[in-house]
């Protein structure tokens, strides 16, 4: 069953860079199929490229999918990153 949860980036440099790397790496944890959604384009929330073709700023809202038998565990954590500025704090 699909899952969906709405992130807002709140980190300076938005989804690019390091955060984009660790945002990947997180959704690469799990054997859950995992899209991302912002400004009107879906991609693969485990490939680099996609996800910084996004281009999300601070203040850009994802939607976030998972499918999978860890899909829960996988939007869990992908929260934790995001609500956490990337392990940044606030």
């Amino acid at each position: 069953m699909r899952q969906t949860i709405t992130l807002t980036i709140t980190h300076p440099t938005g989804l690019h860079a390091r955060p984009a790397a660790l945002f990947v790496q997180t959704a690469s944890r799990f054997r859950s199929q995992i899209e991302v959604t912002a400004n009107g384009k879906t991609v693969n929330a485990k490939s680099m490229m996609a996800v910084l073709s996004l281009g999300a700023r601070q203040g850009t809202q994802l939607e976030v999918a998972a499918e999978g038998d860890d899909a829960s565990e996988a939007l869990a954590a992908l929260r934790e990153l995001v609500e956490s500025n990337f392990g940044e704090g606030s």
